[in-house]
């Protein structure tokens, strides 16, 4: 079996496929620094964090047999926003307020005007307690996948702190310790279902 990465090896090869993402940035002449850092964050978020989402959104719609559609997601209307300044986007100081004021008139206007509220995302403790005892459970039982590629000593001890050395967001989510519980759980199931060899 393969020896796991480093922290090293993870933290270079976390930086070549962020270096390989931006390399895909249509950067445009003369924009500001803002700006070209919005764009980027564009790309990141396309490539990265748009993907969970909507796989998040499918499976929890499909669950309950509801079929969910994203109109804003229509990749037209992304390649369009792809090339608006970020001063643009915030029109009138308020976050997606381009789209907010375009929209008058379509969208209720409950749901125009409503604060940003990031998805998925809960600070309710038994969702903390849940995933814990969970991850806690998966290794203690002995047959634990995700220690072929994440240190077992470290999982506990991020358990038994509750997640007190996990200090970062991560993947931009919000969540911080339930997200990386969430992870691991997840890739549990990855590597049992598809019967992952680790090498």
């Amino acid at each position: 079996m393969k020896k796991p990465m480093s922290g090293e090896e993870a933290e270079a090869f976390v930086r070549k496929a962020y270096d390989r993402c931006l390399g895909d940035v249509d950067y445009l002449d003369g924009e500001n620094a803002d700006d070209t850092r919005m764009r980027e964050m564009f790309v990141l978020n396309l490539e990265y964090f748009m993907a969970t989402l909507l796989d998040r959104k499918d499976r929890m719609s499909m669950a309950h047999g509801l079929e969910v559609r994203v109109p804003f997601c229509d990749y037209r209307l992304v390649e369009y926003a792809y090339n608006i300044p970020a001063a643009f986007k915030n029109y009138r100081g308020r976050e997606k307020g381009l789209v907010r004021y375009a929209m008058e008139g379509v969208l209720p206007e409950g749901v125009l005007w409503r604060k940003k509220s990031p998805y998925p995302k809960t600070h309710n403790p038994d969702y903390m307690a849940l995933l814990s005892g969970k991850l806690r459970a998966l290794l203690d039982g002995g047959d634990c996948r995700i220690t072929e590629i994440v240190n077992a000593d470290e999982l506990r001890r991020m358990l038994d702190t509750d997640g007190a050395s996990f200090t970062k967001n991560w993947y931009g989510q919000l969540m911080t310790v339930p997200q990386i519980y969430a992870y691991f759980l997840q890739t549990e199931a990855w590597l049992r279902r598809y019967d992952v060899i680790v090498k």
